[in-house]
């Protein structure tokens, strides 16, 4: 059955006037002629039947988009021991520039020492973090990180002048993970 229709121009009450043509084989050139509400025609079948399709896009979307901000440091670097390699190496190398890229600033310090508030302080007082009490240069080449948790390891280093009493290693160089991936956030003495 084919059937075409045109609506009214009425803003009242708009109509449709539907044509049909019969489907009845003895009814060979029969039309019929009826007038309908426009509200009882079913004009935007072809959006409802997209609307299912829609909501499954936009909610898998949704999803995503979700489980992304979920875990905000899904694009950051989240292995640790990849960080470590790079950190110690630069360290060790003495490239400040580097070592202050993966410094969190302000930096905490130990007890009674301020901490480094900016990355140019971070730069003057570089030998006093790394070279102060314990040789990390020296110590990193050796020591192995504690993971503390998931978000934190700490590196413990003896005393500039014991190197290698590991008995006594109270230097603690804390790193956590951050928004924008692991980073070097904190000097301890634990025996202060």
């Amino acid at each position: 059955m084919r059937s075409s229709f045109t609506l009214s121009q009425s803003w009242r009450e708009p109509l449709a006037v539907i044509f049909k043509t019969a489907g009845n084989p003895n009814e060979r050139n029969t039309v019929i002629k009826e007038t309908v509400k426009s509200s009882e025609l079913n004009l935007f079948a072809p959006i409802r039947a997209c609307w299912p399709w829609r909501v499954n896009r936009a909610q898998t979307w949704l999803a995503g988009v979700l489980i992304l901000l979920s875990f905000p440091t899904a694009f950051a670097e989240s292995d640790f021991s990849a960080f470590w390699k790079k950190f110690k190496s630069a360290v060790i190398a003495g490239d400040k520039a580097a070592v202050a890229e993966m410094t969190k600033i302000p930096l905490s310090m130990p007890y009674e020492v301020k901490a480094v508030k900016n990355k140019e302080e971070f730069s003057r007082r570089y030998n006093e973090i790394f070279k102060g009490e314990a040789n990390a240069a020296q110590c990193f080449g050796k020591a192995e990180p504690h993971k503390q948790s998931d978000r934190e390891y700490d590196v413990y280093c003896p005393f500039k002048g014991t190197p290698n009493d590991w008995e006594n290693a109270p230097i603690r160089f804390i790193f956590e993970l951050t928004k924008s991936g692991w980073r070097f956030v904190g000097l301890d003495n634990i025996n202060e």
